[in-house]
């Protein structure tokens, strides 16, 4: 063994022992002829004293060392002087004194620092230097906080009887939600396998064949542009699928997991029980699937209390179409530039203007607004908004549309402007009956909303009815702090039933049997009702390690524009590799 001890097992215990370390040096100091050495391996940092007077011939070659040397050495372990007390570092009390030092490798200068303030540099450099980003204490712990999250994931998953199975990279490419990525066979010239969206249809087999609870931490790949919350390329999932189950019961063994996996690798709490509402209350309420519940401020209707208002902005609320909803900011204090720079966000938004009204002690209420209302119509709006003092109501009319998307606009930008949301603490909320299918606005054409595989309220009667984009599916997502986090549905397991659904985005049966032939006959040899859930695990883990970005909690990230570049991926390939496959290229138009 080249080392015998690493940084963190370093104790007052090994005072007078003869040990032997290899790590990296994190920095060198000369203190007036003896040279201080912050050696740093993956546990921690150890402060190795170099004194002429111990060794000499030890102190002449730490005279060479630099940042990022690769060294290993052999001392005896001595307590520090009191004087000399670090409490930053684990191994504030003892210091070693050198015996023997090895060069094992030197270093060039690395292209940013590696301390904290590593963060500041160019995203793009640190990716294609991840193997020096990986030596910043920040990146190990996202890595190591990864292994941890993955090792408990998958023993709660066994010991609740969940079959863990692999399901095939090379597949059939299917109609699903994001371009594939598309392999070609140089076997079969001409076709191709697709790198699997999701383990789709595969999970949906294993309840054929008696595998009644699946589990795997899938990769995926979909070919879609990059964001702060979606990782390129290629991302994984915790995904399940259960037999004889309804909605209920995957709620329960979500909810289970969630709080488990909370408590073991996170400090942070879950407020509450998991909030459901349904996918069009969360448009009511906030306009948006994936509702950030941390700070309340539902929007209020008040419609119906200014439906005869001569009030200008309010007027067309004589349309149907129009509606007028408000939102509460409690215990704030706003000056006019506040509130100017946020009618300017509504107007970008879309809005004409913002109206508010601010309930103060000076002057109970005061509103430039307050002279277009009656009596009636400001007590019974007060009724329905409580304010107290120090309340801010802002308003917004227009058609439902415009009106929720302004008001989320105003909502979210209060939210972040009083910090009203507390990261610490998680909020999650159930959304369901999405609809099934909606409408495209150019062709008219119907398609699906959300999974082409889940059962609708009301199963095959359903899709009988005239109003089609008013039929509900049985499928739910799980928001946590404005966040998607989970997709799931409980599953049309009725072949015929899947024809009919299809036939709707006008999709025939002979192509429901082309896309899904396996799925088509083996649910003819009776396939259990069952539903699923996948976690989207990176951005969950984004969110319990306070990122900003999902790529940092990836060991090997794409950069924001889909490259690898450390590996250099994607790359041009040899024409004899082309012409082995069987492609040609059409020329690049810049």
């Amino acid at each position: 063994m080249l080392r015998t001890i690493t940084c963190n097992e370093l104790t007052k215990t090994n005072v007078w022992q003869e040990v032997t370390l290899c790590g990296w040096v994190s920095n060198r100091r000369d203190h007036g002829g003896i040279i201080f050495i912050d050696l740093r391996d993956r546990y921690g940092i150890t402060q190795i004293v170099f004194d002429p007077e111990d060794d000499k011939q030890a102190w002449l070659e730490a005279n060479d060392f630099r940042s990022e040397f690769v060294i290993q050495v052999t001392w005896k372990v001595r307590n520090r002087p009191e004087w000399q007390d670090n409490k930053n570092l684990k191994t504030w009390d003892i210091e070693v004194i050198i015996k023997k030092t090895n060069l094992l490798s030197k270093s060039k200068t690395p292209p940013f620092e590696l301390d904290d303030f590593g963060d500041t540099a160019n995203e793009e450099i640190r990716y294609k230097h991840r193997y020096i980003d990986l030596r910043r204490r920040k990146v190990l712990d996202n890595v190591k906080f990864r292994s941890k999250f993955l090792n408990f994931t998958r023993n709660w998953f066994v010991e609740k009887d969940f079959l863990e199975v692999q399901t095939p990279l090379f597949t059939v490419s299917s109609p699903e939600w994001a371009r594939d990525y598309l392999i070609p066979s140089r076997l079969n010239p001409g076709k191709f396998y697709a790198l699997p969206q999701a383990p789709q249809q595969y999970k949906q087999l294993l309840m054929v064949g008696w595998i009644d609870k699946y589990f795997q931490v899938a990769p995926c790949f979909r070919d879609e542009d990059p964001r702060a919350d979606r990782h390129s390329c290629e991302f994984y999932q915790i995904d399940c699928e259960m037999s004889f189950v309804e909605q209920d019961d995957v709620f329960k063994v979500v909810e289970s997991y969630i709080r488990d996996v909370v408590k073991w690798v996170s400090d942070k709490e879950i407020m509450w029980n998991f909030e459901i509402m349904s996918y069009d209350e969360a448009l009511e309420n906030y306009w948006s699937d994936k509702p950030d519940i941390r700070f309340g401020m539902k929007f209020v209707d008040l419609t119906d209390i200014f439906k005869n208002s001569w009030f200008s902005v309010f007027k067309n609320v004589c349309d149907t179409c129009w509606v007028i909803k408000a939102i509460k900011l409690e215990w704030q204090t706003m000056s006019r530039k506040d509130i100017d720079d946020l009618t300017q966000t509504a107007i970008k938004a879309w809005a004409k203007w913002l109206a508010y009204i601010i309930y103060d002690a000076v002057e109970w209420p005061r509103s430039p607004i307050l002279k277009f209302f009656s009596d009636a119509e400001l007590k019974e709006m007060e009724a329905r908004m409580q304010p107290k003092t120090g309340d801010i109501i802002f308003f917004s009319a227009n058609e439902f549309k415009r009106a929720v998307s302004v008001l989320s606009v105003v909502r979210l930008a209060l939210r972040d402007k009083f910090n009203l949301a507390d990261d610490k603490k998680l909020w999650f909320a159930w959304i369901c009956d999405f609809p099934m299918f909606e409408q495209d606005a150019v062709t008219g054409k119907l398609d699906f909303s959300h999974n082409p595989f889940s059962m609708p309220h009301g199963w095959v009667e359903a899709f009988e009815r005239q109003d089609l984009l008013n039929i509900k599916a049985v499928q739910y997502d799980l928001a946590c702090n404005w966040y998607e986090i989970l997709s799931g549905s409980i599953r049309n397991h009725d072949v015929e039933s899947l024809v009919r659904a299809f036939g709707i985005v006008w999709r025939d049966k002979q192509e429901v049997v082309d896309k899904f032939g396996a799925m088509y006959e083996a649910f003819q040899y009776w396939v259990p009702p069952h539903g699923w859930f996948a976690i989207w695990m990176d951005r969950f883990m984004m969110i319990l390690k306070d990122e900003n970005n999902i790529r940092e909690v990836y060991a090997f990230p794409k950069s924001g524009r889909a490259q690898d570049v450390m590996m250099n991926a994607p790359s041009f390939i040899d024409q004899s590799q082309l012409d082995e496959l069987h492609i040609e290229l059409k020329p690049i138009e810049l």
